[in-house]
């Protein structure tokens, strides 16, 4: 069976959700992998979820990091596979991965899930150096509730 890559993209979670947080990655380059095994979590401004292998393959390449906030649509993995229902995503094998742009990180130490930074700007506040702030969320991630924590000590 004839193989060729692929490049996946980070999915849409509909016309709210224009950009992911990666939780957690649970493959690495070189790993085998079957439909439907669990590749990543990630996290839209409303729910973690796993993010499921399309096909059966090899995992080439893995184009993101955990804590990396990545628009719906761009390049997120790399897959070898036979699975011709695929062809369309399908690039060439020397093709030069996309160049990782450093991850915006809004402050030095923390990293903000995409509700919670969008609460902080609605209140007038910069995520990059907004200090003080308790970081309760998944994977030690500031959280949506714990901006709304904060602000609400602050009216206090």
């Amino acid at each position: 069976m004839e193989t060729f890559l692929i490049e996946v993209p980070m999915p849409s979670m509909g016309a709210t959700a224009n950009e992911l947080t990666v939780v957690s990655l649970k493959s690495q380059p070189g790993d085998r992998i079957t439909k439907g095994q669990r590749l990543a979590e990630l996290e839209s401004d409303k729910s973690i979820f796993e993010f499921e292998s399309p096909c059966d393959g090899s995992l080439q390449a893995v184009l993101v990091a955990a804590g990396d906030v990545k628009p719906a649509g761009s390049p997120f993995l790399r897959i070898e596979t036979a699975d011709a229902s695929l062809r369309h995503l399908e690039v060439k094998a020397g093709a030069a991965a996309p160049a990782a742009a450093a991850p915006a990180k809004p402050a030095a130490a923390l990293i903000w899930t995409p509700r919670a930074t969008k609460l902080a700007q609605e209140a007038g506040l910069d995520p990059a150096t907004l200090t003080g702030i308790e970081a309760t969320g998944p994977g030690g991630r500031v959280s949506g509730d714990d901006v709304a924590r904060y602000l609400a000590a602050r009216k206090s």
